[in-house]
């Protein structure tokens, strides 16, 4: 650890002057002991503002924490949610000469041109507007040479201060090790445009045919997986402009009749809907700028390099969470809670209850259209992690999609309403999960086991009663946690006799004692008394230390 500290500590120094730079009034009062009321944390302002300067990997590990409410408070959350990296453009001969060695070709071979301008610059890559030999027009996504190093450099200083947080009750009560660990494995994934393209191709192909919306109208740019490698990306280029900016009434390139902006909000939630609760494979970051109105009356879903991924089985908590919400339940808040900690967290139930009831207990005396559902989101997973519960980060990411997708919508439509707009899918997706896709072939199956169990129920009740008249019913108990029981009452019943025992010497050798005129046995009485003495003395011991 001290080793991998010793490497980066040129940029150790670059750290400590920019902290000091942007936070010397929070790190004075820290110093005076002035400021023990003061979170351990810089304000908000302050954190994003150092770790904009720090560079990328920071940026980066700002976004990720931005994803995880179950680990920060609010203020924090929002802060980091429009934390956007200041870089410049990488000058073109450099970005050219990255394209052309992951190629391994001219660039004549492969484009008829390729602007030399981006049209949007990263913290990771750059992006610049390019036509195939084909025609076809391409986004060609370019990573910034030398980032590699730096992240690396980064990550590793990372690592070395997470061993160190570690130690103390507040790095153990988050896993800071398992944190920076997985912010390392993202960062590094996305270092691989290759990953970023096998995640675009997945979404593509997941809402390509829905049931829930009209695909027709959702768009996903096309992977050229011929010309994509780890440093370059190649896209089919959609030409649009950023949702809450366009002119929604037109669309120049197609017959499509225009969608209002209230319909726009229902199709990105119905598609986020399907990603979250049915593909559990959605993507994490539909911010303004990620989402387009193309020219062809479609909206686009670009960028999608930060997926999340839910199991089937959080998937189904996740859906009744929401449904408890919705209803202000807080009982069943805290149940659906508990289901989504770890099996070895010990969790006070009633201690949540009574958070969640007096969390939701704000929400009573208002309407759904009157309060943010994503905010109130935010704050259940603040409740578990308030209780020391701890959320699979996924549901970090899926909140941020929620809030992203809520403010969205609003931006949109003023009237969106999120929990009443999904209220019906919800149904939907319950009886979809009861009765599955083919509800006939699923009612027959039901209807044929009621019809084969009503045949042989009359048989199993008669032979109960034979069983029961004839006295050969036999009963076998298994109860979970009996052994421990056992042990404990034994251990117990143990020293309960052999504190009898040691009362007895005790008790024999003052009877032993009193006989004055028997001067032979005095040496037995002293032997009991010792003997007393010292399993006495070994059987307090042993209770001192199980206690």
């Amino acid at each position: 650890m001290f080793i991998n500290l010793a490497r980066t500590s040129a940029r150790q120094r670059e750290i400590i002057e920019i902290v000091l730079r942007n936070g010397w009034d929070y790190m004075r009062q820290l110093l005076t002991g002035s400021s023990a009321e003061q979170p351990q944390l810089p304000p908000p302002e302050i954190l994003r503002k150092i770790l904009t300067e720090l560079g990328p990997v920071y940026v980066k590990l700002g976004q990720l924490l931005s994803t995880r409410p179950d680990i920060l408070p609010p203020a924090y959350v929002e802060a980091l949610t429009a934390l956007q990296a200041r870089v410049d453009p990488v000058a073109w001969p450099e970005v050219e000469a990255v394209i052309r060695q992951e190629l391994a070709r001219p660039l004549a071979e492969v484009f008829v041109r390729v602007n030399p301008d981006p049209v949007a610059a990263g913290s990771i890559g750059q992006i610049h507007y390019a036509v195939l030999l084909d025609g076809r027009a391409v986004a060609v996504k370019v990573q910034r040479p030398g980032i590699d190093a730096v992240v690396e450099q980064d990550i590793l200083l990372l690592k070395s201060l997470a061993d160190l947080v570690a130690k103390t009750d507040v790095g153990q009560s988050y896993d800071v090790v398992r944190l920076a660990e997985e912010f390392a494995n993202s960062l590094r994934s996305e270092l691989h445009f290759t990953q970023e393209a096998s995640y675009t191709e997945t979404l593509r192909q997941n809402l390509s045919n829905s049931r829930w919306f009209d695909s027709s109208r959702l768009a996903i740019p096309q992977v050229y997986h011929e010309l994509t490698s780890d440093r370059v990306l190649v896209l089919e280029w959609l030409d649009g402009k950023p949702l809450l900016m366009a002119d929604i009434t037109v669309s120049t390139t197609s017959q499509r009749v225009p969608l209002t902006r209230p319909e726009i909000a229902n199709l990105l939630l119905r598609a986020f809907f399907q990603q979250i609760c049915i593909d559990g494979f959605f993507h994490a970051d539909p911010h303004p700028g990620n989402l387009f109105y193309l020219t062809d009356g479609r909206v686009a879903l670009l960028d999608c390099g930060m997926v999340g991924r839910l199991d089937p089985r959080t998937q189904e908590v996740l859906l009744e969470l929401l449904l408890a919400l919705v209803s202000l339940d807080a009982r069943r808040c805290a149940e659906l809670t508990v289901k989504l900690a770890p099996p070895t967290e010990p969790v006070n139930l009633l201690r949540l209850e009574r958070d969640f009831d007096r969390l939701l207990r704000r929400y009573y005396s208002l309407s759904l259209s009157e309060f943010s559902f994503s905010q109130l989101f935010y704050e259940v997973l603040q409740v578990a992690r308030d209780n020391r519960i701890r959320i699979p980060g996924n549901l970090g990411l899926c909140a941020k999609a929620l809030a992203n997708l809520e403010g969205v919508g609003r931006g949109l439509d003023p009237d969106f309403n999120l929990p009443t707009q999904i209220r019906p899918l919800m149904a939907s997706v319950f009886q979809r999960q009861i009765l599955g896709d083919a509800p006939l072939p699923a009612i027959l199956r039901t209807v044929l086991d009621l019809k084969d169990l009503s045949l042989r129920s009359p048989r199993q009740v008669e032979m109960l009663l034979e069983r029961l008249t004839s006295e050969t019913l036999r009963w076998n108990l298994s109860i979970q946690e009996l052994d421990p029981l056992r042990r404990s009452m034994e251990l117990a019943a143990n020293r309960l006799s052999f504190s009898i025992v040691v009362g007895a010497l005790i008790v024999g050798a003052a009877i032993i004692s009193a006989q004055d005129g028997i001067s032979q046995v005095v040496w037995l009485s002293d032997a009991l008394f010792a003997g007393a003495s010292l399993l006495g003395l070994w059987l307090l011991i042993s209770i001192l230390r199980r206690s």
